[in-house]
């Protein structure tokens, strides 16, 4: 632990520094400390980002989008021979040491900022600054909601991987805390979650808003409670063989299944948030036809897709989005900005040393089961809308070649892709799509996706209503998106309709440990090329794993024996 605090205190002083520069006051900017820098609205705004910043990590591997796609059963690890990390984290091994470690630092950066944020805001006094007193409480309790979601999503996050983890809920807590418990630490993620939603101010959650896009609200941490309830829950009973109906707290109390359903149906009934027509219209290339000079994806253009947007509200591009609930927002950058703020899943997902409009290229990292394409009934659109048939002229890849990459199976996935046309004035240029939509004309293919990722989707609560009641109502309005026919709640049913509306949106491998299926999940011999030469893969589960990734090894070490290392590591 002593690293790790060494780590924040650094980064919280860089920050706090590099947003002062901005001030336009006359104090002396270069004194601003953590006992005087939480003095103003737009220092807890500026600090606020500082929190949400965390989210990005520089090392892709430790991305959540990437690893726990990674992990599941729907993709291989692929890319080239020397792309070994993508390989082990696929294969579950770990002969690196390493190969979370940026996953564990951030999530004590993003602790330690909202810890921070906790302490100032609950002894700030902006009355100055506010018209009415309501005004001003209002304020304050809508980012004290923020920081204890924030908190408890760095917790749910870090928990989901590794298990117990050390507890900092205080900025001057002791450096050698201990890995607490499995279930202390869902405690503390069910408590900043429950607080959270009871500092939301109502009118705070009010459906979609641009003006607040990627921020969370009352309804997010309302789905968020329900998520840690199931996985909780499921983990207890199906891994750790200790069955259970409630989420803990730290006071020794609970969340009950009948909270969690109280929480779904004010979402549900109160939100503003709702499924977009066209399933196909949430991912971006659904709008590579109005953005091209041309018809590039016959099957798009014939069935009248149209972009709904990343948000809300967009005035220029899409038409609209009001499912997407959570989201990491991404934007074009240069290599000064940094890499990770664009999405790195779009690239390291692509299609790998291969130029097809309207797909770009890209690391061919991923690739797709083939059980899953082969399983998946034609009838249902998510699966052209959601998996790149390779050589296929309808898909606008009869061009591709193989023998590039590693695990090669002639599938993609293609929600989060890189994405190329031509410019819509003519000019034979192929540029990225988001730097048309930003009006930028020089990018570097690496850096070039702005495309948000999604933590959640109201599509999500609407089976997670139906997998806590049993019963089939939000099941089949996700079924009815997609012109599927009702079916009788079963889980069953349920895991198939997550599978297919979900694939590649980074949730399949936590439901395949939650609901104790990951061991029978893996093991099938695939064909696949490698390099160009047939091969078969086959991707071994570790039981003894327990569904957690390694603590990162130079953490144990300079902790001088206060962490132990996950089983099976």
């Amino acid at each position: 632990m002593k690293k790790i605090i060494y780590t924040l205190s650094v980064v919280a002083t860089a920050f706090i520094v590099s947003c002062s520069q901005e001030f336009t006051d006359t104090d002396n900017l270069y004194e601003k400390g953590l006992d005087n820098y939480y003095s103003r609205p737009q220092d807890i705004d500026e600090a606020m980002a500082g929190v949400y910043h965390a989210l990005y990590s520089a090392d892709a591997m430790n991305d959540e989008s990437i690893s726990a796609n990674l992990l599941s059963d729907m993709m291989f690890g692929g890319g080239g021979p020397d792309d070994r990390a993508a390989k082990n984290i696929d294969g579950f091994q770990d002969p690196e040491e390493d190969t979370y470690k940026d996953l564990w630092v951030q999530t004590y950066n993003g602790v330690y900022r909202c810890n921070i944020l906790i302490e100032k805001l609950s002894e700030a006094d902006f009355s100055e600054h506010f018209l009415t007193e309501e005004a001003e409480q209002e304020y304050l309790n809508t980012a004290l909601a923020e920081a204890y979601f924030m908190r408890g999503f760095y917790y749910f996050r870090a928990a989901k991987f590794f298990g117990g983890v050390p507890l900092l809920v205080n900025s001057d807590d002791p450096k050698d805390l201990p890995r607490s418990s499995y279930s202390e630490t869902y405690a503390q993620v069910a408590s900043d979650f429950k607080t959270a939603i009871e500092l939301f101010p109502s009118a705070n959650g009010s459906g979609p808003s641009t003006e607040n896009y990627g921020h969370a609200n009352k309804w997010v941490a309302q789905g968020y409670m329900a998520r840690a309830y199931l996985y909780y829950t499921g983990y207890m009973t199906n891994i750790e063989g200790q069955p259970t109906s409630d989420l803990p707290l730290p006071d020794g109390g609970s969340i009950s299944k009948s909270q969690v359903v109280a929480y779904l149906d004010e979402v549900i009934n109160n939100s503003g948030y709702g499924l977009v027509d066209d399933f196909r219209n949430l991912w971006p290339y659904s709008y590579v036809n109005k953005s091209a000079g041309e018809v590039v994806l016959p099957w798009a253009e014939a069935e009248g897709l149209d972009w709904a947007g990343q948000d809300g509200n967009t005035p220029t591009f899409g038409n609209g989005n009001n499912e997407f609930m959570f989201v990491k927002r991404y934007s074009p950058s240069t290599w000064d900005d940094g890499q990770q703020f664009n999405n790195r899943m779009r690239l390291f997902f692509g299609i790998r040393d291969n130029n097809m409009i309207p797909f770009g290229q890209g690391w061919g990292m991923g690739t797709v089961n083939p059980i899953l394409w082969n399983q998946w009934d034609d009838a249902d659109p998510r699966k052209e809308g959601s998996i790149i048939q390779l050589g296929n002229a309808e898909q606008g890849t009869e061009g591709w070649q193989s023998g590039f990459g590693d695990h090669e199976t002639g599938l993609m996935n293609k929600k989060y892709t890189t994405l190329q046309h031509n410019d819509p004035a003519g000019v034979q240029d192929i540029k990225g799509m988001f730097w048309f939509m930003y009006d930028i004309t020089v990018g570097d293919m690496q850096l070039w996706s702005a495309q948000d990722f999604v933590f959640m989707r109201y599509a999500d609560v609407l089976l997670m209503h139906s997998e806590i009641t049993e019963t089939a109502t939000g099941l089949n309005a996700v079924r009815g998106r997609v012109g599927l026919g009702n079916v009788g709640y079963s889980l069953q049913a349920l895991k198939e309709e997550r599978k297919h509306e979900f694939a590649f949106e980074a949730l399949r491998w936590f439901d395949l440990v939650r609901w104790g299926d990951v061991d029978s999940a893996f093991g099938a011999q695939i064909e696949v090329q490698n390099s160009g030469i047939d091969a078969t893969y086959s991707v071994q589960y570790r039981p003894e794993t327990k569904g957690l990734v390694p603590i990162p090894e130079s953490e144990i070490r300079l902790s001088n024996g206060i962490y132990q290392q996950n089983p099976g590591w």
